[in-house]
């Protein structure tokens, strides 16, 4: 089987890694100004009504229904919030304004190099290369149906102009997902000889924990200092 040119493999990933912000980790901050257990309920609440990833998994938004989502599992809220927080203004590769996905790569050291190149292009639309960030790794399995990129490297989908490449992705992630496979394997544009997954399913993601802490330093220069793995 085939999608545009590209083959559907049977692919199980005992381990990949994605990254999430540290800031992501931590109790909410308004929770140190509350008394008792009935003002953070009514915190919770004020979280659910403005919470993207809440929304969806009470009764679905744009592009994600509710019963897509998954429950009852460990990190259960990373994995929904990654497929319920899609950017608008700015798409992924393979995910577009209305539905998220969860990126992944076989190494940390790709996650590293995607994630520091969109980080960069931020800085330098700030005009200001300086900033410290923390992430964790996340580690997941994945197993069933993939389209594979690996075969067809020079698909317009793998393109290094967003403009022109993010798009052609976004089409094929939609047949791919329309067509009920698990996922998108292609090789990293960011980082020579590393893969990464982009799950396009919630149930795709599996036995998610949490790793080790890697700082990102960037010193006035476009390229990042990379400190880690830290105690997580």
């Amino acid at each position: 089987m085939e999608i545009d040119g590209v083959p559907v493999v049977i692919e199980a990933f005992p381990r990949t890694v994605r990254l999430v912000t540290t800031a992501r980790l931590r109790a909410a901050v308004l929770a140190a100004l509350v008394d008792g257990e009935d003002e953070l309920a009514d915190l919770a609440e004020i979280e659910a009504a403005t919470s993207a990833r809440m929304i969806a998994q009470d009764r679905g938004i744009s592009g994600l229904r509710a019963n897509e989502l998954v429950y009852d599992v460990p990190h259960a809220h990373f994995i929904n919030a990654s497929f319920a927080y899609a950017r608008p203004q700015q798409p992924n590769r393979f995910n577009g304004p209305n539905r998220g996905a969860w990126y992944a790569a076989l190494d940390v050291a790709t996650c590293l190099a995607e994630v520091g190149f969109h980080l960069t292009n931020m800085l330098a639309d700030a005009g200001d290369y300086t900033a410290t960030v923390e992430y964790a790794e996340m580690f997941s399995s994945m197993a069933g149906d993939f389209l594979d990129l690996r075969q067809a490297p020079a698909h317009p989908a793998l393109g290094a102009e967003i403009a022109t490449a993010y798009p052609v992705g976004n089409a094929l992630a939609d047949q791919a997902r329309a067509t009920g496979l698990n996922g998108i394997i292609y090789p990293s544009v960011r980082h020579a000889g590393g893969t990464c997954i982009a799950a396009l399913r919630p149930a795709a993601v599996q036995s998610v924990r949490q790793g080790a802490v890697y700082r990102m330093v960037w010193r006035g220069g476009p390229e990042p200092a990379i400190e880690g793995p830290l105690a997580g």
